[in-house]
């Protein structure tokens, strides 16, 4: 990594051939603490106030063909005052009470006069803050809180009985089908989406206004099938982009736990099952996202096994408490499901321990074998860690080195070398019906590439356009090691594995970054990159848009106040009838 990179902004250019060289830097960045010259604590401070249509202030060029509207969510409040314990202060990160932002860039009418901007938030937590004020703790299962030693066990134990209330503050989902009608609403010359809601890692969703961000209640996945009573679920439902079909998976607990993979048709709003599996060699784990193709739902069940098949969740009270020490000897199981023709499970197969958050991709490849039949290959691509460290460092006291914790934990467990995501790729021959469905998972898949930090990233999306299909370009949010967390943003050339990093000024960091395709273009990266990016020092932040071929800046809407961080959003663009879903 190259000094200017290191200390400079600007894009860098960066080949196959320094992605050993760059990985070592961030890891000896990280060792020598430069991420404290880094301000970060506007990214996941507190955030208690709400706007309502604050035109901000655009410099440079944003497209009028990028116009529509950014839809953002993530942890915003992380703390409560004057609860009947004293102050509540939100342990992990993924606790923070939800936030929904909504950026809505609008073209003049005549196209003359450019873009302009309006911010609007709204806090989409408010029953469950109300319920920490009431009781002086979170009385619902969370993610990560530590446990209050004044509760005690007879706290913990009573918290199961009283109302459970959500916060809901991972993933967006527009026109949802199953639960409502699902056709766009025109409103003056814009198209809203006609409902739009908040998932998180369970099975509950909360609904929101799309326009005016106001909670509407929740919903339950059960709502959609008597079947589909389990607690988990994933956060990041996947969506069929020809028919708008919804799928997602229901983990229910027990002795053995049981999977459930489902259907929403967009047309019908019914669902269906499209697999039930419960082995006892398949645990219930934590898994964040998954893997759709033209034919398939592959489920990846990670290294991150709840003790007890997941009953631990309920004594514990939160999911990583839960959580099994890793087991490097505990592979990944995989289950490919067929969506078109009823089949259930057509195959399973294993890869190395691992952990991964985010799915990027999967697409299928089919060829002539040596028998002349025609062979399937499924490609997989997602961003993986070496083990579930990652989950313990996305504490608040860690991400904001409160009382040096962050430094205590990199001397004491190298936390920052496990820590660092590849871009990983693996295929899997799909065999016969009758040689890969078998109950074991003696199969394997091989790793075609893995990709390290900072030529790849974290968040990681592509052109819409090529979901399902194979790509080339993969974006998303990378560290340096200049900042604690994530610093740039990354374009990775998977096939010739450059990689293009921009990096704003000392203390702008960047959150997930999402691809608006240039209309009619037929480039995969021919379009703009959108991102909320905080100045830590100047405690202010601004939707930036960069061109995504060249990531070489555009134009910018400037706020007079931060914006935390938030985790994934969605762009609904003013004309929604190519790109409906």
């Amino acid at each position: 990594m190259t000094k200017a990179m290191d200390d400079g902004f600007g894009v860098f250019r960066r080949t196959a051939t320094d992605e050993e060289v760059d990985a070592e830097q961030v890891l000896r960045n990280l060792e020598c603490a430069k991420w404290k010259s880094w301000p970060n604590e506007g990214a996941f401070d507190a955030l208690e106030k709400q706007y309502d249509s604050v035109h901000l202030t655009v410099k440079g060029s944003i497209p009028t063909w990028a116009a529509g509207t950014l839809f953002r969510t993530g942890p915003g409040q992380s703390a409560v005052e004057n609860t009947s314990r004293g102050t509540h202060f939100v342990s992990h990160w993924f606790d923070g009470f939800a936030h929904t932002h909504r950026f809505d860039i609008i073209a003049s009418r005549d196209g003359s006069s450019g873009i302009s901007v309006v911010y609007s938030s709204r806090g989409q937590a408010e029953e469950y803050v109300a319920m920490v004020q009431k009781y002086g703790w979170r009385t619902g299962v969370s993610f990560g809180q530590k446990s209050d030693p004044c509760v005690g066990i007879f706290g913990k134990f009573m918290s199961m009985f009283l109302p459970q209330k959500l916060n809901n503050n991972v993933a967006v989902i527009r026109n949802m089908p199953g639960l409502e009608s699902n056709n766009a609403r025109q409103i003056g010359h814009r198209s809203e989406p006609d409902n739009m809601y908040i998932t998180t890692d369970n099975s509950s969703l909360q609904k929101v206004d799309p326009r005016t961000l106001e909670p509407l209640g929740s919903a339950k996945q059960q709502q959609l099938h008597p079947k589909l009573k389990g607690p988990l679920s994933c956060a990041h439902a996947q969506r069929d982009p020809v028919t708008g079909d919804i799928f997602n998976f229901n983990v229910d607990l027990g002795i053995a736990a049981t999977y459930r993979v489902f259907r929403v048709n967009a047309e019908s709003g019914t669902t269906d099952i499209l697999a039930t599996i419960s082995e006892q060699e398949l645990p219930a784990a934590y898994i964040h996202s998954f893997f759709l193709t033209e034919n398939y739902v592959i489920l990846c069940v990670p290294s991150s096994h709840f003790g007890w098949n997941g009953l631990k969740i309920l004594w514990e009270r939160n999911l990583l408490d839960a959580i099994q020490p890793f087991d490097n000897t505990a592979r990944c199981k995989w289950l490919v499901v067929d969506r078109r023709h009823g089949r259930g499970v057509v195959a399973r197969f294993s890869t190395p321990a691992s952990f991964f958050f985010h799915s990027v991709n999967a697409f299928e490849e089919k060829l002539k074998g040596d028998n002349g039949k025609e062979v399937t290959n499924i490609y997989l691509d997602q961003v993986e860690y070496v083990n579930t460290d990652i989950m313990y460092m996305l504490y608040y006291d860690i991400l904001m080195n409160r009382n040096e914790e962050a430094v205590e934990d990199m001397e004491k467990h190298e936390k920052h070398r496990t820590t660092q995501p590849k871009l990983v790729r693996y295929k899997f021959a799909l065999l016969a019906l009758s040689q890969s469905c078998k109950g074991e998972y003696s199969l394997t898949a091989e790793r075609v590439f893995a990709i390290p930090g900072p030529h790849a990233g974290e968040m990681p999306i592509i052109n819409p356009s090529r979901a399902g299909k194979s790509h080339k370009y993969v974006y998303g949010v990378c560290s340096r090691g200049v900042g604690f967390w994530m610093d740039a943003i990354v374009k990775t050339n998977i096939e010739t594995r450059d990689a293009l990093i921009w990096s704003g000024p000392i203390g702008h960091t960047p959150g997930e970054p999402v691809f608006v395709p240039r209309p009619g273009s037929t480039d995969e990266d021919d379009g703009v990159i959108l991102t909320i990016v905080l100045d830590g020092s100047a405690q202010t932040s601004y939707l930036l848009c960069l061109d995504a071929k060249s990531l070489e800046e555009l134009g910018r809407a400037e706020t007079n106040f931060p914006i935390p961080l938030g985790l994934h959003g969605i762009h609904t663009p003013i004309c929604e009838e190519a790109t409906r879903y």
